[in-house]
């Protein structure tokens, strides 16, 4: 990783290719919407972005804050907009599952195309103190042993911390655990360290104060990708899971039906930009890596984290009204 990141600093300090003449995007300013409100990780991810891609191609990139209802007000602006790229969104995997568990004013398949993955992060799966378990598959067995005697706490019902719990239940095997919503991951943190819940799947950052204090169990993670500044801890194949995988993302989406050739100038401007040290790293912070690949490589992989988050909402019968 520290390579990596040495490289993508040394990438982004050469100097930008001049835009070629008669180029189709973009003939305005373009906007950028964020349907969060302003300070999360998504605005953090998206303010770099949009001065990098200004700098590359002399238009005005606006950021335009749109949050509410699970992030679908601002997707909800992205899909009635014309699809000519110079409406965009950068949003995370909260755009994936309010879509698997609540009623959208669009479809998030057909109405809109991820044109670069910008980052993606695993869960940490952390446990307090007195778990009798120290890894995810001593987990799985415990559970498997004491049915509906383990609670787990979210952000929230329909949150990618459910999803991803409950994925990991069907995945080995139907384990059945009680689900614990709160307001935050912050209040369930505080009750993981104090007992009254027993697992949590979160992000890196949210679990980083409690880990390197020493007070929680870190039983493993959600992904093969294990980040390189984060605890040791079994990957899901280490962990008997090998079709397990679960985690967050960020995406630069727009209104689906761009012209090919639009569609490729943003996929390459956008993954210049991802060599910027400044976005490489606050992404690191996030434990998270950056994407690469071009548009239809990030459109499988949204379509496929939809199909994903739907099927485990309709198993475990998740849903927000």
């Amino acid at each position: 990783m520290r390579l990596h990141r040495r490289a993508l600093i040394a990438l982004a300090a050469l100097p930008l290719p001049a835009l070629a003449q008669g180029t189709p995007w973009p003939q305005r300013p373009v906007r950028i919407v964020v349907p969060y409100p302003p300070g999360g990780s998504n605005d953090a991810v998206a303010r770099p972005l949009a001065e990098i891609m200004q700098r590359r191609l002399g238009q005005p990139f606006v950021i335009d804050n749109k949050p509410g209802a699970g992030s679908t007000i601002g997707s909800a602006e992205v899909a009635r907009a014309p699809a000519d790229g110079h409406t965009l969104m950068v949003t995370s995997s909260t755009f994936a599952t309010s879509a698997a568990v609540q009623r959208t004013p669009y479809d998030a398949a057909q109405d809109f195309e991820m044109v670069a993955l910008l980052a993606t992060a695993p869960l940490v799966v952390i446990a307090t103190p007195g778990f009798p378990a120290n890894t995810l598959a001593e987990a799985a067995a415990y559970i498997r042993a004491n049915p509906g005697k383990v609670d787990y706490g979210s952000s929230g019902p329909g949150s990618i911390n459910q999803l991803a719990t409950e994925l990991f239940a069907r995945e080995a095997g139907g384990l059945q655990m009680s689900h614990v919503p709160y307001r935050g991951m912050g209040p369930a943190t505080t009750d993981l360290v104090a007992g009254t819940i027993q697992l949590i799947f979160t992000t890196m950052p949210s679990a980083a104060g409690v880990i390197q204090g020493g007070r929680v169990k870190v039983l493993g993670w959600t992904s093969e990708q294990r980040p390189a500044n984060g605890p040791a801890g079994p990957t899901p194949r280490e962990s008997g899971l090998p079709n397990y995988e679960a985690g967050i993302w960020w995406g630069l989406l727009a209104r689906r039906g761009l012209p090919a050739e639009v569609r490729a100038l943003v996929n390459a401007t956008a993954n210049e930009a991802l060599a910027d040290p400044r976005l490489a790293n606050y992404l690191a912070t996030e434990g998270a890596r950056p994407g690469s690949g071009d548009a239809a490589s990030a459109d499988r992989f949204l379509q496929a984290d939809l199909a994903r988050w739907k099927a485990v909402a309709t198993a475990a019968n998740i849903r927000v009204e």
